[in-house]
């Protein structure tokens, strides 16, 4: 049986499904076992009772754990779990020790490197296409995006390429021991996903940048941490102007990345007016 943590999120969902395809086993954690909504079949659990039972690989996401990931994944090694794909970051690669999201997610490979398990590390690069959700209320309301770098760049990638590349990782031995490290498909700004927005709905939208202490106060006030504030905006300034680079996920899918615009067209829905 098959672990997956963060079970309802962006990338568990789709991983969910994948491995149910596979006809595999699965119990999926959630923080809301009753308002999960997961398949039939589908073996659903308190996030917070971590049961481990029968679990021979993992699924790992750390905003799944607030308490922080060195408990659950001393659970997993003192259970004997086998396999843990753990979802990383690219920024891991980048030593700044101000970089908060850096630091935490080396503690993370380490964490789990020390379990004697066998691993395989997710490192994403450009950024889950699903941020722009945030954007989504004043999309329906107003036409608006809002943003403090128009002009920032990043390669989003599409959360159902996350959970291929997860499934592989579990499902066969061909990235044991590897750290896939993959963007999206194309290089775009932020404004230039507010146009896609716009024209995969039909429904234009205008892009409005944020002063930095106008976005500082929106992001707080959303309950993003300080320090992870702070963290964006340097990040994002340095991507002003600057084409992302592109690392394929072709080679681990057999296939291109799926676009920011077909995204969109998965979640058209969630930006046109008069939905929820």
């Amino acid at each position: 049986m098959i672990l997956v943590s963060g079970a309802t999120g962006h990338v568990g969902r789709p991983l969910v499904d994948a491995l149910l395809a596979a006809g595999r086993k699965v119990r999926a954690l959630s923080r809301d076992p009753a308002g999960a909504d997961l398949p039939a079949g589908v073996e659903v659990a308190a996030t917070a009772d971590l049961p481990l039972s029968g679990i021979t690989s993992a699924f790992f996401v750390m905003a799944a754990f607030p308490g922080g990931s060195a408990e659950p994944i001393a659970r997993l090694k003192e259970a004997g779990v086998s396999r843990i794909v753990a979802l990383s970051s690219y920024s891991v690669l980048d030593d700044d020790p101000k970089n908060m999201i850096a630091v935490k997610h080396r503690e993370l490979e380490r964490q789990i490197l020390e379990t004697g398990a066998e691993w395989t590390f997710l490192r994403p690069a450009g950024g889950l296409a699903a941020t722009a959700l945030e954007w989504a209320g004043t999309i329906r309301t107003d036409g608006v995006a809002r943003f403090p770098f128009g002009d920032a760049r990043t390669a989003p990638v599409h959360e159902r390429d996350i959970a291929a590349v997860a499934a592989r990782a579990l499902l066969t031995d061909e990235l044991v021991g590897q750290a896939p490290l993959f963007s999206g498909p194309e290089s775009l700004s932020y404004a230039d996903r507010a146009r896609i927005i716009g024209e995969v709905t039909g429904e234009p939208v205008r892009f409005a940048e944020l002063g930095h202490d106008e976005a500082r106060q929106e992001w707080l006030a959303a309950g993003i941490p300080p320090h992870a504030v702070e963290a964006r905006l340097r990040m994002f300034a340095t991507m002003v102007g600057r084409p992302h680079e592109i690392s394929p996920v072709d080679p681990y899918l057999g296939r291109p990345g799926l676009s920011f615009a077909q995204w969109v067209a998965d979640h058209a829905d969630t930006f046109r007016k008069g939905t929820k």
